[in-house]
């Protein structure tokens, strides 16, 4: 096991507004972690605390070696509703632009730039609309291209920000069975709200409402749960399409 990342007592507030409280948790070559928690539990808060983005209030993130440089050796998937569609790049400058961590905005691109590139539309299934503006793809579509500018710096972390919202479950499918055999090669930490469907790919799940709880499996009870104070749904999969919710007294 190659440990990428330590991250110690991890606090992070907003003024006076706590986000994340005394966050522990390593990451570490082989892992997929899946992070869950409710609205507000300070999911993205973590993600952007990881990415640099925020400046801790207390604690420490410590990065390996292996990490020389964070902006290429961290990929970042964000939400894809974020982003303004009306922008006008094409699917290859989006894919391209992640090569920004190795400074190729000033330097030209090298014959091996190009064929990391080949190789990620190749992957990735997008050759057919390379040259399309952003703006004129699906959900599933640019979810595709947005993984890709991710992967072409040729992370060792990968970190995804809600890949499953606006994309249909044909996709949805595809992307979670392409991220399986991402993680061959890298360390997957992935936002979700649907802990039914990861759990059948993360191997340890992370619950955080501030405060912070590493279940090392990819099986997690309602009980855990509630012992993890993290109060989300639990949706299973079957012929018929149904959610489990929490049970309630009813006054008649």
């Amino acid at each position: 096991m190659s440990e990428l990342i330590e991250i110690r007592n991890l606090t992070v507030r907003y003024g006076e507004y706590t986000a994340i409280k005394d966050v522990n948790l390593s990451i570490s070559q082989p892992d997929f972690i899946g992070v869950i928690g409710p609205n507000g539990g300070g999911k993205t808060t973590l993600l952007k605390a990881i990415l640099g983005l925020l400046q801790p209030s207390s604690g420490e993130i410590i990065f390996s070696e292996k990490l020389e440089n964070k902006q290429s050796d961290i990929g970042y998937l964000p939400q894809i509703n974020k982003f303004d569609h009306r922008f006008p790049i094409s699917v290859k400058e989006v894919i391209l632009s992640g090569m920004a961590g190795k400074n190729r905005w000033i330097k030209p691109y090298s014959k091996k730039d190009d064929k990391k590139l080949e190789s990620i539309i190749s992957e990735l299934d997008v050759e057919h609309i390379v040259h399309k503006p952003i703006g004129e793809l699906s959900g599933g579509q640019m979810q595709r291209v947005f993984l890709g500018r991710a992967l072409i710096s040729e992370p060792k972390l990968l970190v995804l920000d809600e890949p499953d919202t606006y994309v249909d479950n044909q996709f949805e499918h595809e992307l979670y069975e392409m991220l399986v055999e991402l993680n061959k090669r890298m360390a997957i930490l992935l936002v979700s709200h649907d802990v039914g469907t990861i759990s059948s790919y993360v191997k340890g799940i992370a619950c955080i409402n501030t405060e912070f709880n590493y279940h090392p499996s990819n099986v997690i009870s309602p009980e855990q749960l509630k012992a993890y104070n993290c109060p989300i749904q639990i949706i299973t999969h079957g012929e018929v399409p149904h959610t489990v919710l929490g049970q309630h007294d009813h006054q008649h």
